[in-house]
């Protein structure tokens, strides 16, 4: 039984539409897999359920999956990142059913979870891997085609479950995901965020990084070319010798504490921030996570040391130390790139929902015959999408000759 609509307001569907109409424009590559999909209909009456941030670009996912003939149920993967307008167009305009609301509780988080999980969904698409540990928990995986995870956080967690009970794609690890989404997409969409919150001049301040994966390669990048000084803190020798080789300062956190003047947390760990650097901060110093879960900053470990927060501007509550230095954390400790931005630009989850739609189509093929557990997205995938962006920009590249194809897979020391 598909669960019914929770949204917050059916007349905002106008506005969602513009808005929806609007990423699409920036989406080439997703829009023409759902031409194909609208001609050859290879997901019909599948049942797929969505655990994703509610915007624009989700939205044209959605879009695409309902025109290769899914039925399609999404709810919200945070609470502070539904557009409701889009929503109400996702409802109103293209009979998807929609739980979510912007700003919603932990217990209207987790009922909407629960519904979709009630509709007994045969693919999921998931960021962060609520849905699926939810479906896992109780023992609803049996009889699944299959998901997909996109985010590092959610990997982790899937991969520490036992008996997953279906195949899990891994979005997240396929190259152009990386590249694209994590890479260029977080490392923009971060300082989107915490400039739209603080409008602070980056050039001349230094930024502390933590986590020198893909996305905190991104962001430090992105701090390096608006004129900041940049210092990563990691836990891993060869990212920090790998950071520490292109030019970043690279110390324990203790140290970087001391020094910085935005902190940004994109680690996909907990207590990324504690009261020790809490401590040792600077007057005026800026808190940011741009990793998934609101655990990365020690809320209540601020809390215990400053009292509450007060609310200077609509995202920034800043917390006042005993001896008056002030400390501003933006968003609650969410993630800052959605919770006081727009997210990835269009161009960048273009690749991110290509990936989904054509993951999808690969499960239903596969018909439920491919190993459980957490599995790479097939190679032919990822090149597809890369061919069809590199398409999509107009750049044309060279393929090999036989004679060079036959070379590389057959090789001696004489180079016959």
């Amino acid at each position: 039984m598909a669960p019914q609509n929770d949204i917050a307001d059916a007349r905002l569907a106008d506005e969602g539409e513009a808005r929806i109409d609007w990423a699409d424009g920036f989406m080439p590559v997703l829009r023409s897999i759902r031409e194909r999909f609208a001609a050859e209909r290879p997901l019909e009456g599948v049942r797929v359920a969505a655990c994703l941030h509610v915007t624009a670009e989700t939205a044209n996912l959605v879009r695409t999956l309902i025109a290769g003939g899914a039925q399609t149920a999404l709810c919200a993967a945070n609470p502070l990142s539904t557009q409701d307008d889009v929503a109400a167009a996702l409802v109103e305009r293209h009979g998807a059913v929609v739980q979510a609301r912007r700003g919603e509780g932990p217990a209207d988080y987790a009922r909407h979870i629960g519904a979709l999980v009630k509709s007994r969904p045969q693919i999921t698409v998931d960021d962060g891997a609520d849905l699926i540990s939810t479906l896992h928990a109780a023992k609803a995986t049996d009889g699944m085609l299959g998901g997909m995870e996109e985010t590092t956080t959610g990997l982790v967690r899937l991969r520490a479950i036992e008996d997953l009970g279906c195949t899990v794609l891994a979005v997240n690890d396929a190259r152009t995901e990386r590249t694209i989404n994590d890479r260029f997409g977080t490392g923009q969409s971060a300082f989107d965020g915490i400039l739209r919150a603080t409008n602070l001049l980056l050039s001349g301040r230094t930024v502390v990084v933590f986590g020198y994966g893909w996305t905190g390669k991104g962001i430090a990048l992105r701090a390096r070319g608006a004129g900041a000084e940049v210092i990563v803190c990691e836990v891993d020798p060869l990212r920090a010798l790998e950071a520490r080789m292109e030019g970043f300062g690279v110390m324990p956190a203790l140290v970087a504490a001391e020094r910085g003047d935005v902190f940004i947390t994109v680690t996909g760990g907990r207590d990324v921030l504690t009261t020790a650097h809490f401590e040792r901060m600077k007057d005026g110093s800026v808190l940011a996570n741009a990793g998934h879960f609101d655990v990365e900053i020690d809320l209540a470990g601020l809390q215990a040391l400053a009292g509450e927060g007060r609310e200077v501007l609509p995202l920034v509550e800043q917390y006042t130390l005993p001896d008056g230095r002030r400390l501003n954390l933006l968003a609650r400790g969410r993630v800052v790139n959605l919770a006081a931005a727009a997210g990835h630009p269009a161009e960048v989850m273009d690749v991110s929902f290509a990936l989904q739609a054509l993951c999808v189509e690969h499960l239903v093929a596969a018909g439920g015959t491919l190993p459980h557990g957490v599995q790479p997205v097939p190679d032919e995938i990822d090149r597809e999408v890369a061919r069809l962006k590199l398409a999509s920009l107009g750049v044309e590249i060279d393929t090999l000759t036989d004679e060079q194809r036959a070379y590389l897979g057959v090789w001696s020391p004489s180079g016959g």
